[in-house]
């Protein structure tokens, strides 16, 4: 085998093998060899030879009961140094407050590519409340964070130019680009963004940068509920609260994130 070739081949099979972990982000915490291939689009064979390196690694792990695999006990030293080193634990306390104050869900997330990665969730303590778990992922033009992380982004216009098609997933949901961007340049003109059930009939969300020292956002603070509790007038009242949190999260996340890693962009035009 050839160097190029032998360095595609190994590229690959790590590339797949991520494929594979990143497939636990979200769905059922154990899954089958049947599901993962399915899931994944890689043939049983593939899947069960990759399968068997990572429980190897103890990144992943498998039930000798129900033959089902899960996330391993590797995984975890790795994703407490990722979260400290990332400021997660210093920003819980600003959020958790947020969360007691607004008596609503609360989440920060990041922009990864089109969608909005959610890495804290800080439940409501209402019976009848909407959470985004961590790892979760949603369509960042359908999302009150992913609109915050769009209007500033340093190329605004590039960044809706390269997301995929705008696709109707409620009544409500924004499917004209140029709808769009005048929405986000809204949304950078007043320093916040709301999500009107554009991603789920029945939710309201808004949300607030934070931002690094340039002003472009590195994330986003998000208070989400029913629309039945977040009226218009619930929203402007929380509107002080939410920006003071994305403002002292700034201060607590982005010196601990290099600046070139924090922010997702998609890059000057041309």
């Amino acid at each position: 085998m050839s160097p190029e070739r032998e360095r595609r081949t190994g590229s690959q099979a790590v590339e797949r093998a991520l494929t594979l972990l990143r497939s636990f982000e979200v769905g059922p915490p154990t899954r089958s060899l049947s599901e993962l291939a399915h899931g994944t689009g890689l043939s049983p064979g593939t899947t069960h030879r990759l399968l068997r390196a990572l429980c190897s690694a103890g990144l992943l792990q498998q039930d000798r009961l129900t033959e089902r695999y899960g996330l391993g006990p590797g995984l975890v030293p790795l994703g407490s140094r990722a979260a400290d080193a990332l400021g997660i634990s210093a920003v819980r306390p600003v959020l958790e407050s947020l969360a007691a104050t607004t008596g609503e869900s609360v989440s920060l997330g990041v922009r990864d590519g089109d969608d909005v990665l959610v890495l804290v969730c800080m439940p409501s303590a209402e019976r009848l409340r909407f959470d985004q778990g961590v790892g979760t992922r949603v369509p960042a033009y359908a999302s009150a964070m992913g609109k915050v992380l769009l209007a500033f982004d340093p190329y605004p216009d590039e960044a809706v130019r390269s997301l995929p098609r705008l696709a109707k997933l409620t009544g409500s949901t924004i499917t004209s680009r140029t709808v769009l961007g005048r929405v986000l340049k809204e949304t950078r003109a007043r320093g916040w963004a709301i999500n009107d059930e554009e991603r789920e009939p029945g939710v309201r969300t808004v949300a607030a940068p934070v931002r690094a020292a340039d002003g472009s956002a590195v994330a986003a603070v998000a208070v989400q509920g029913p629309s039945l509790r977040m009226t218009d007038e619930r929203i402007q009242k929380s509107l002080p609260g939410l920006r003071a949190a994305a403002d002292e999260v700034s201060s607590r996340l982005t010196a601990r994130i290099p600046f070139d890693v924090a922010r997702t962009t998609a890059g000057p035009p041309g």
